[in-house]
């Protein structure tokens, strides 16, 4: 993909989205469910999109809380709901609509106090530790787009396990959502907010500051504070920003952020690479701002507007990428937390590092490699049966120091913190141990390329199998598997993946656009990277012709 002239640069005026507009257009559009663009479509994180192209507007938000309340129904699910919301302007009116139904429907619901923003890590942490000792079960959703611009909107629903729903459960909220919007939302119950507000089914509540003091379960911040490190955060405008005061009081430790701005544009921001806003914590184009002070500080982090996100800035180095940070991870917490099971596994998507695979095989532990998505992780992080699970776009999670469930959906605090406590423990940064991993394993090149795709095409990917290619070689090595099975839990990939002894490539289609993304790395060469993806396009677009 060709760098945007201004990637890296601050935002101007021109960058910025009109926010009366968008916030008028989500009330005033009405979304056509024949346009597939403008249904309720659940990808990977929920639903996603923007009032602007009539794909996230007050009818897509009252018919999927409807959705949801009758999914509880069904679930009997009978405590409270946990509603959180970012920072994304579209979220907090996306948050009014959310409670307009749910009160309507005398569901109990449960928010941060003084109309506060929730991260999603902390809604997750929440929904386990209201589940332990109750007879009711809570649940959650959860307003954001994650690192998506401004413009955008999303919302995603978690069940009482604390993690993303399952494709079951989601692909049934999803089909009676667009049954709602169908028939002009009959049977949606819905009450104008400022009923709601009196209707005595909304409790207020404080979600950080169990979140915080809960944090020393997973974090080791005696040995943080002995080393006396400083740590620069950039929150990126996002709904973690008024949670580091609180842990440097609580852990007494040197935080500084240095960025204190919250604003639904997003002016603060650097351009990404493509020239737009996006809040996205493992691009160096969008994280310009933060990398100014990578040698002011010990260890600085960045964390999207939802949380669920993490970038590990080092100094003398930079952003690190975040396959590189997953292994280095990995391989401490495997090594430095001594009451965990040596039975449990390693939780990755088939997209991320063979690093992975090759720190886990030294140490002796099972790498469970599974498709795309952090929900393949829930169950394995709630019964600890895998003490890490970790997405190469910088979304992970592990296990409390005792070996029992932290969360169950992506926490960016806690990566952010370990990192912290890796340079603490070790004297050495995340980048510096990345550096040893690679004398030890050989040096990783990966690249991610996404290209166009008709429709027709793209629906082709579900019927790909290792027949569909004739190809026994792979950039000059022998293929050693095609899989179309994610090897981990033998679900489906939605696409392939080739691998050979020092290399592999993954296709698969983008869940909301008409693109399908190649992923690859190799264990040579940038140049033998480059050859396995020229071949990877040749053979999937081979492939898809038959």
């Amino acid at each position: 993909m060709t760098i945007h002239e201004r990637a890296g640069t601050l935002a101007v005026p021109a960058d910025l989205v009109n926010i009366p507009k968008l916030m008028s257009l989500y009330y005033r559009l009405v979304p056509n469910v024949e346009d597939v663009q403008q249904k309720v479509t659940f990808g990977t994180s929920g639903h996603r999109g923007t009032a602007l192209k009539s794909s996230f507007n007050q009818n897509h938000i009252w018919a999927i809380t409807q959705s949801v309340v009758d999914y509880r129904q069904q679930a009997n699910i009978t405590g409270p709901m946990i509603v959180g919301y970012d920072t994304h302007a579209l979220s907090y009116a996306a948050f009014l609509s959310v409670i307009e139904v749910l009160t309507a429907n005398q569901v109990p619901v449960l928010v941060q106090q003084h109309d506060g923003f929730t991260p999603t890590p902390v809604v997750s942490q929440a929904i386990i530790s209201a589940n332990k000792n109750s007879n009711t079960l809570t649940d959650g959703l959860i307003i954001t787009p994650s690192h998506n611009p401004p413009q955008d909107g999303g919302i995603k629903y978690n069940p009482p396990h604390g993690g993303p729903a399952e494709a079951d459960i989601t692909k049934q909220i999803e089909n009676k959502a667009n049954d709602y919007l169908a028939s002009q939302l009959s049977g949606v119950k819905k009450v104008n907010y400022g009923v709601a507000l009196a209707s005595g089914w909304i409790t207020e509540t404080d979600f950080i500051a169990p979140y915080v003091n809960s944090l020393a379960e997973v974090i080791d911040f005696d040995s943080i504070k002995k080393a006396n490190l400083r740590l620069g955060v950039d929150p990126l405008g996002g709904s973690g920003i008024y949670y580091w005061k609180q842990i440097a009081a609580k852990y007494d430790l040197d935080i500084t952020l240095v960025n204190n701005k919250v604003d639904p544009t997003f002016s603060f921001m650097t351009l990404d690479k493509d020239g737009k806003i996006r809040m996205d914590c493992s691009s160096p184009y969008a994280m310009a701002g933060l990398l100014a002070h990578a040698d002011d500080f010990d260890i600085c982090v960045g964390n999207d507007p939802d949380y669920d996100r993490h970038g590990i800035v080092c100094p003398g180095f930079g952003l690190m990428n975040p396959n590189h940070y997953l292994a280095v991870a990995i391989d401490y917490l495997i090594t430095h937390r001594p009451q965990w099971s040596d039975k449990l596994a390693i939780g990755k998507t088939l997209v991320s590092s063979a690093m992975i695979d090759r720190v886990c095989q030294s140490l002796n532990r099972t790498c469970l490699e599974v498709p795309v998505g952090f929900k393949w992780f829930v169950d394995g992080l709630a019964q600890n049966t895998i003490a890490f699970g970790g997405e190469e776009s910088a979304g992970a999670a592990f296990l409390k120091q005792d070996g029992t469930t932290w969360c169950t959906d992506k926490d960016g605090f806690i990566l952010a913190l370990l990192a912290l406590e890796i340079t603490a423990v070790t004297g050495k940064t995340p980048a510096q141990r990345y550096k040893e991993l690679t004398e030890q394993f050989g040096e990783s090149f990966y690249t991610r390329i996404d290209s166009p795709i008709s429709l027709k095409k793209k629906a082709k990917f579900e019927t790909l199998t290792s027949a569909s290619f004739s190809d026994n070689t792979l950039a000059g090595e022998p293929i050693t598997a095609i899989l179309t099975r994610a090897p981990g839990n033998d679900a489906e990939i939605g696409g392939v993946k080739v691998t050979t002894d020092n290399g592999w490539f993954a296709a698969r289609p983008s869940g909301t656009e008409a693109l399908f993304k190649i992923y690859a790395e190799s264990f040579i060469s940038e140049q033998h990277l480059q050859q396995i993806v020229t071949q990877a396009q040749t053979m999937i677009d081979t492939a898809l012709k038959s």
